[in-house]
């Protein structure tokens, strides 16, 4: 396989020399700090003027419950998250951050010296590499309890690559939070082959149904939606090339574990959250669809029992049940019998009504 591609030179190239600062881009892909929750606010005040300037992430890849925690950040740039991440993973962590631009990583480098003196402490690093090839970096297997990424597979020629070094690398029960890029539909090679699109992390974009299939196939069954936001395309020469597409940006959490079924299926269990998780007091929001409020018994599905009790969260939480009863999908999740109902009119041999 050949060191770089004709993309990795195009990628390179536009967030190594065109863009020279947030005001550069063209589209919505890429949100500003008032974004933020308040309290990571002043996790990126701490942040060198700098780095920040030369950020252009999508959403949020601040996870909670970091403490202690090593970090792998993929496609790090010029460092922001590095930074932000460093200071919630403490001193007895550590954030790695890999990016194949040199420009991006001068800026990141340049300012390490600073953020150990103002957080205390030197707990990152800064490696040159691909994502697509984490094999190469010298990084041992199942050694990241979280990964994260923020607006950059879309960016990868192999996505399929990545998944695959993202589950190598992380331990049993870790996470790969990351934010991206997807369209709502197959983007067209007039699209995909735009040099600006793709760099405004547009033309890269897989279909959302596609990014589903891609990560079960790599061993990430059970996808989980945090947040979404739709984008705007600002730039009205490059809205008219995307036409009807339709972009998002939206944050997922995939869990390494092998216990996750393709289903959520219900065992009649549930779950209690003590609120013991810093900056989370009132309620734990796991995804788009679990809000679990503090001392309120919430009932789950399998698969989210094992996100919560085979992860780092197991230590805030009850757990109510077990999985000794199926009964059947959860209600609410989908994939709901398929078969009609009897039919009370039918009087042949099979009796049901989608009988032809």
């Amino acid at each position: 396989m050949p060191i770089q591609t004709s993309t990795h030179n195009l990628v390179q190239d536009y967030y190594g020399h065109q863009l020279q600062g947030t005001a550069d881009l063209k589209t919505s892909a890429c949100c500003d700090a008032s974004a933020m929750p308040e309290w990571l606010k002043p996790l990126l005040a701490r942040v060198h003027p700098e780095v920040l300037s030369r950020y252009y992430g999508c959403g949020l890849v601040c996870p909670p419950l970091l403490e202690g925690c090593r970090v792998l950040d993929l496609g790090c740039g010029s460092g922001r998250d590095v930074y932000a991440l460093a200071q919630l993973v403490g001193p007895e962590g550590e954030v790695v951050g890999v990016d194949m631009t040199d420009e991006q990583l001068a800026v990141a480098r340049a300012h390490q010296a600073h953020h150990a003196e103002v957080f205390g402490y030197s707990n990152t690093r800064f490696l040159h590499g691909y994502i697509e090839r984490l094999d190469e970096l010298g990084l041992e297997p199942a050694s990241f309890d979280v990964i994260v990424s923020n607006c950059v597979v879309n960016l990868s020629p192999d996505k399929d690559a990545v998944l695959a070094g993202v589950q190598r690398l992380l331990k049993p029960g870790g996470e790969f939070y990351f934010s991206d890029v997807y369209a709502d539909r197959r983007v067209p090679p007039a699209v995909r082959n735009d040099p600006v699109l793709y760099g405004e992390c547009l033309g890269g974009a897989l279909y959302w149904n596609d990014f589903i299939q891609l990560a079960q196939r790599h061993g990430f069954a059970d996808p989980r939606l945090l947040e979404d936001r739709p984008l705007e395309i600002t730039d009205p020469k490059l809205a008219a090339r995307t036409g009807n597409l339709r972009f998002f940006s939206a944050t997922y959490r995939l869990f390494k574990l092998v216990a996750l079924e393709s289903a959520c299926e219900d065992f009649g269990q549930a779950v209690i959250y003590q609120g013991s998780i810093p900056e989370h007091p009132g309620r734990f929001v796991l995804d788009k669809h679990h809000d679990m409020q503090t001392g309120k018994v919430f009932a789950v599905c399998g698969n989210t029992w094992h996100m919560l009790q085979g992860t780092r969260f197991a230590p805030h939480f009850n757990f109510i049940g077990n999985f000794d009863t199926h009964y059947g999908i959860f209600d609410g999740c989908g994939g709901n019998l398929p078969f009609g109902a009897r039919s009370e009119s039918s009087s042949g041999v099979c009796g049901l009504a989608a009988c032809c």
